[in-house]
């Protein structure tokens, strides 16, 4: 495919600063680009490689002045670029279609028009799936549970019973919904389980990483809001109710009957006790502990996590303390030599 800077910037709504004839025959990242290409900066991080990259052009934010290479001025750079790369290199992904003779579906289940179900698929009692939904092979959604239109479900993921999934929702590999909750009462000193009735809501436009575990309420609802984007490898405890539009970042883990608010983001490796809540627009920074409220409108880091400012003060003073216990030590030796020197007699002083 060709095209000429001109019809790039029509096609992502830009503006263009420089030769707009420019023919471009691919995508490319900033570090990879070679002649021809376009590519993108969306992170300020990257900015000394606008001076290096083979790039014919460059995508960048509006507040980025002109270069000595063609750019296209946009709002949001990294999604003009997606849809620029879909564009020259469309997916040619080829879901199921259809229902798989090895698939075994309850005479009292109920799908729509247009539901594709892949091969050894499981499909219990009075499920009910929504009109263009794709499940994909070996997966199992059990009794009562409701899915609805165009979701799209990969291999190997499990929904338990009673579970209900809005509209436009997808769920990669591996993926466990309506788990049991981790719930045990310690009778005589053995652990007995506490039954865990409740359910899972996923709300509209939700996307669920591979090897997720969203644990069903005890006995109400675990909840994930409409637009919220989960990552691989995350654990999101009973009871827990996470608002609209989150991102909740791999390796994460919330304990039970926690709530975060809407715009809430967990990055990496974060890790929040039970009961407590989380306010809108909160930012929780990588491989930090919350272990109490956090208000909203703020950015915390840190275990256990405090506001990022305070908590980078702290750290600043943690690496300064090799210095500040050579500078005491340092002190300490003075402090004792002039305390010898005061227990001399007045004689031995003035010698």
């Amino acid at each position: 495919m060709k095209l000429t800077l001109k019809e790039i910037a029509e096609l992502i709504e830009g503006q263009i600063v420089g030769d707009s004839g420019i023919v471009i025959t691919g995508v490319a990242g900033i570090k990879e680009a070679k002649e021809g290409d376009i590519t993108f900066l969306a992170n300020p991080k990257y900015l000394p490689l606008l001076k290096v990259t083979g790039a014919s052009a460059i995508i960048v934010n509006k507040d980025i002045e002109k270069i000595s290479k063609p750019i296209i001025k946009t709002a949001n750079p990294s999604l003009a670029f997606s849809k620029l790369a879909n564009i020259f290199y469309p997916q040619d992904i080829i879901h199921p279609k259809g229902i798989h003779p090895t698939a075994i579906i309850s005479s009292t289940a109920h799908l729509d028009k247009n539901v594709a179900v892949g091969a050894y698929t499981i499909i219990e009692d009075e499920v009910y799936i929504g009109e263009n939904t794709i499940i994909y092979g070996n997966c199992y959604i059990g009794v009562k549970t409701k899915i609805g239109s165009n979701c799209l479900i990969y291999p190997n993921v499990t929904i338990r019973e009673r579970i209900e999934i809005k509209n436009n929702v997808i769920i990669h590999s591996g993926t466990v919904i309506g788990s049991d909750g981790f719930g045990f009462v310690s009778v005589d000193g053995v652990y007995q389980k506490i039954p865990q009735i409740g359910s899972v809501l996923i709300e509209d436009d939700v996307e669920i990483g591979a090897c997720v575990t969203i644990d069903r309420a005890r006995f109400d609802k675990t909840i994930i809001g409409k637009g919220t984007k989960v990552d691989n490898l995350v654990q999101i405890a009973h009871n827990v109710v996470i608002g609209e539009n989150c991102i909740i970042v791999a390796q994460a883990g919330i304990s039970g009957s926690t709530t975060l608010g809407n715009r809430v983001i967990l990055a990496g490796q974060v890790g929040l006790v039970g009961h407590i809540n989380i306010g809108d627009d909160v930012v929780v920074m990588a491989k930090s502990g919350v272990s109490k409220d956090i208000p909203n409108n703020t950015k915390v880091f840190g275990y256990p996590a405090r506001e990022h400012n305070e908590a980078k003060r702290i750290l600043g003073f943690i690496n300064r303390l090799p210095h500040l216990y050579k500078k005491i030590s340092e002190l300490e030796k003075k402090i004792k030599e002039l305390e010898e020197q005061i227990k001399k007699p007045k004689n031995m002083q003035n010698e």
